[in-house]
């Protein structure tokens, strides 16, 4: 009898080990309001460390902030020398925290395979890291930035060079363009990079950017650049030339569309825009070194991603972009056609329109565009057919949504962070 109860139980057991659930992504999220480690999280070719800090006030589909430290640094040194946890406290988003292991402790940004998208090295760690956070967070994917200092500002390039469809924005302070820095012979340090030496045409060092992932004609994240004119370690010069760099991998103009000085001794230069957030911001800190990072810093960070809800909104630039919609509407369901005319004077390469769906809104289906989220504050982002918008020209899109009585068009829309005219 009891061979007979074993024989019943042992297809029941079977079923239930396989049916099992697996640990949800909450079971893998790490504690709250403290600087974590995390193991196992993908793909690591250069046996990177992962340390994280989620604040108690997490918001539900977080923005993600990866903050890359210096040579000679760590992920924790990184949380220590900055303040972008208490400013996670204050507005709810996660700063990942990529953590060097070789002697070094300077990150790969001169190898062949760190300067391509998906070659391996460091960049392809990190990557693993966001994927980890965007899985277990429900992270917004198209509110993931990088920032970094030295070693990391060189890093923060590439990551935008090697995944453009990744970052929305990237912080580069006392860094160097995307691949000045290249080596063949195995070597960490390029001398004539550091020294200054090495300069480009915008094209040629567009062009290092567009050969990281050859084919992409999506959107490109938009770039901020800090620079002391006294940087003994990497020389002045390169600060104009990641701005040569960012400025031809946006399309935009190298003449400022906007200069300032925030504080004494600062000069900062906007290009394709003169809003908070513009495709390229460079700010130049006069008779400051090497180690130009300081204490509300971050703040200024902020802004310029976007992520700064109590900061100053971005300027609206009207004549730059033009927007139409129009809606078709039944009892639950609508369709919305939307136009958008560039009306500036140069080319668009790239697009991305925000808008806010009125409440009650869903997106159950679009076209011309890819659609996140579906409700609330939109991201409608170009497809590989129709990135490149000549001035004066038109692309139309559209979508599908479900609402609850409100089948209105939305009210405002911006391109690449610059609010646009309607109509």
């Amino acid at each position: 009898m009891l061979l007979a109860l074993l024989a019943a139980l042992l297809p029941l057991l079977a079923a239930s080990v396989l049916t099992a659930p697996a640990a949800s992504a909450r079971e893998r999220a790490v504690p709250t309001a403290a600087l974590t480690e995390v193991t196992d999280f993908g793909a690591n070719p250069s046996n990177l460390r992962m340390y994280l800090y989620v604040p108690e006030s997490v918001t539900a589909n977080p923005a993600v902030v990866v903050a890359v430290h210096w040579c000679t640094g760590s992920g924790p040194d990184m949380y220590n020398g900055t303040e972008y946890d208490t400013l996670a406290d204050q507005y709810g988003f996660i700063v990942l925290y990529p953590s060097v292991t070789r002697s070094s402790k300077c990150f790969d940004v001169s190898s062949p395979q760190a300067l391509r998208r998906g070659g391996g090295s460091d960049p392809v760690g990190i990557k693993s890291m966001i994927d980890w956070v965007t899985r277990t967070y429900d992270a917004d994917t198209g509110r993931i930035f990088a920032t970094g200092i030295s070693s990391g500002a060189m890093m923060t390039n590439v990551l935008l060079g090697d995944y453009p469809d990744v970052f929305a924005a990237g912080a580069a302070f006392s860094g160097v363009p995307f691949g000045c820095f290249a080596t063949t012979d195995g070597s960490e340090w390029n001398s004539a990079c550091s020294g200054g030496t090495v300069t480009h045409t915008p094209g040629e060092w567009g062009d290092l950017v567009r050969g990281a992932y050859p084919g992409y004609t999506g959107p490109r994240p938009r770039m901020q650049i800090w620079h002391g004119t006294q940087d003994d370690v990497l020389r002045y010069p390169n600060f104009g030339e990641q701005i040569k760099q960012w400025t031809n991998v946006h399309g935009v103009s190298q003449t400022p569309a906007a200069t300032d000085t925030p504080q004494p001794g600062w000069n900062r230069t906007r290009y394709g825009g003169t809003g908070d957030r513009a495709p390229v911001e460079a700010i130049s800190l006069q008779g400051v070194g090497h180690n130009l990072y300081a204490q509300g810093m971050a703040s200024r960070v902020l802004t310029f991603f976007g992520l700064d809800r109590s900061g100053p909104a971005p300027q609206p630039q009207p004549g730059a972009c033009r927007v139409k919609a129009t809606v078709n509407a039944w009892n639950t369901g609508l369709t919305a056609s939307v136009t958008i005319t560039n009306s500036g004077t140069t080319t668009v390469n790239g697009w991305k329109l925000g808008f806010t769906l009125p409440a009650g809104q869903t997106i159950t289906g679009g076209w011309g565009a890819t659609y996140a989220p579906t409700t609330g504050a939109v991201t409608a982002a170009n497809v590989s057919y129709n990135g490149s918008v000549a001035p004066g020209a038109s692309v139309s899109i559209g979508y599908q949504a479900s609402h609850s009585g409100n089948s209105a068009a939305p009210a405002t829309f911006t391109l690449n962070g610059t609010a646009c005219a309607a109509g």
